[in-house]
């Protein structure tokens, strides 16, 4: 079952940026299955896992092409990744601590991520990085 699907306006026409976003996509996905079978907290060990090394893989790969190209608004995105990698972090040490039931507390973080730094954020260095040639 499917709680978002990647839709076309989540793209920001970069090929391997977009990829990564489409796993965010699959992470939030997985996770909302697991609790419409009622298993959202095992599922929820695997999708920190794997969120914790998507954000760094995919962090690194957007900080290297905005800084590399000189983006005018590169602090301030990468403050925002440090933002994000915190609340990964956070989530991490609560679930291993065996505190409390977050599966729809991260899912909803998971979902706010992908409407509000994707379609916001990410959208705004699209042109910028195409513009320098990043395809």
């Amino acid at each position: 079952m499917l709680f978002i699907e990647w839709r076309p306006e989540f793209s920001v026409g970069i090929p391997t940026i977009d990829a990564q976003h489409v796993k965010l996509v699959q992470l939030i996905n997985k996770l909302y299955d697991g609790m419409m079978r009622g298993s959202g907290q095992n599922v929820l060990g695997g999708v920190l896992g794997e969120l914790e090394q998507y954000a760094k893989t995919h962090f690194a790969l957007e900080e290297r092409l905005l800084n590399g190209f000189g983006y005018p608004e590169y602090r301030q995105h990468k403050a925002e990744h440090d933002k994000l990698t915190t609340q990964v972090d956070q989530y991490v040490n609560a679930y291993d601590a065996g505190k409390g039931q977050l599966s729809m507390e991260v899912l909803m973080f998971l979902k706010n991520w992908l409407e509000n730094h994707i379609l916001a954020t990410d959208k705004q260095y699209s042109h910028f990085l195409i513009d320098h040639g990043v395809r």
